[in-house]
């Protein structure tokens, strides 16, 4: 009788991820796919990689191989065990395969859409708010999706490398502002980088006198989840306020490998909220919201963004039109907990800030009344609200 292979001592393995590496990466062991380092070198690039796994469409093909491909293409083999192999209209699949669509410029697109670049005093640093900062520390993800604000800066030649003077810089800034309360880490994503290097990074924001909180932003623990190690949480732990921001997209990414890094995480102490791009085809359904919603509270992630998709340049294709967000923001409402309903953002262009949509359930006033339709769509309600 075959033995059955041992569970990795610190990381859930599910038995699609232990299919998936039995099919597609023979040689590597169980602690091998456990290894984050070594799903960062593992990772699909070309198309003679991809075609080793999916069923390429012809659009996808095209895409994978014609010169001038958009932005790189990367994908974690065990984020690749997540998406369809066969169906490249499934919703994973579609925000990490390209496809010509991304070359077609549509009328207000733009490679920098929310004016980052005019807003940005120091290298890596955008200051668009008065009493918070974007603290861009690399240009580098494991995956790279369709949709990414960032394009236009996201997988540069030198990978994963570390630019310390340009991090210095952007810590003289924060520490020289004392209007700064609050430092988002983007990127790119900055938990690619080793433990050493964010324990250094950390230390320093940590020691800025008026910096209330520092916030990750991150998908690491949806597409690399083993990057989530007991040591990498503890090292977190030692800054708090710190916050993380998960960008997140569909049910599909909740596993339970997933939920284990979003549970270390809370275990650390450390409050996560989400951050969902709504995108077509992929997750713009009602239900398909209402259960990633549900799914995050049961690991602890608190519901937090469902972000409009930046017009970037060729994004059309994912971009759904406004009015679809504050509907199903609207069946949302009233029909689950309060807890489960995310803001509705769209971050303006040309540099204007993000404001939130919600549905209008205010239909004008009698008097001194305010004349109200509930969330099951049933007007004539009342609410006492003298106008003198």
């Amino acid at each position: 009788m075959t033995q059955p292979e041992p569970q990795s001592a610190q990381f859930a393995i599910s038995d699609r991820s232990r299919q998936f590496r039995r099919a597609f990466f023979p040689s590597a062991s169980a602690e091998d796919w456990c290894d984050w380092r070594w799903q960062l070198r593992h990772r699909l690039r070309k198309a003679g990689d991809l075609a080793g796994i999916f069923e390429l469409s012809p659009d996808e093909h095209q895409a994978l191989t014609r010169p001038g491909c958009v932005f790189p293409v990367s994908i974690t083999p065990y984020y690749a065990s997540l998406l369809d192999r066969s169906d490249p209209l499934s919703a994973l699949r579609r925000t990490m395969l390209p496809v010509p669509e991304e070359l077609v410029a549509s009328h207000g697109e733009m490679s920098d859409p929310l004016a980052e670049d005019r807003h940005s005093p120091v290298p890596g640093i955008v200051h668009r708010y008065p009493d918070r900062v974007l603290f861009l520390v690399t240009d580098s993800c494991p995956v790279y999706c369709r949709y990414c604000t960032r394009s236009r800066l996201v997988g540069g030649k030198a990978e994963f490398d570390i630019n310390l003077e340009q991090w210095r810089r952007g810590i003289d800034y924060i520490a020289a502002t004392g209007s700064v309360r609050d430092v988002l880490v983007s990127g790119g994503d900055p938990l690619i980088y080793s433990d050493e290097r964010l324990d250094w990074l950390l230390q320093r924001l940590h020691a800025i006198p008026h910096l209330d909180m520092i916030r990750i932003g991150t998908k690491i623990p949806l597409v690399m989840p083993q990057r989530l190690t007991p040591a990498l949480c503890e090292m977190l732990r030692r800054y708090h306020p710190l916050y993380v921001s998960l960008h997140v997209t569909h049910p599909d990414e909740l596993t339970p490998e997933s939920a284990q890094a979003c549970e270390r995480l809370a275990d650390a102490g450390i409050p996560i909220g989400s951050q969902t791009v709504l995108l077509k085809g992929v997750n713009d359904d009602p239900d398909i919201v209402r259960r990633l919603m549900h799914e995050l509270l049961k690991i602890r992630v608190r519901p937090y963004y469902l972000l409009q998709c930046d017009p970037i340049t060729g994004s059309a294709h994912f971009r759904t039109r406004v009015d679809r967000g504050v509907e199903i923001i609207a069946q949302l409402r009233g029909h689950t907990s309060g807890y489960a309903v995310p803001h509705f953002i769209v971050d303006t262009p040309d540099g204007g800030g993000k404001f939130s949509l919600v549905p209008d359930h205010i239909d004008g006033r009698d008097g001194d009344d305010l004349l109200i339709t509930n969330y099951e769509g049933r007007t004539g309600f009342r609410y006492p609200d003298p106008v003198g």
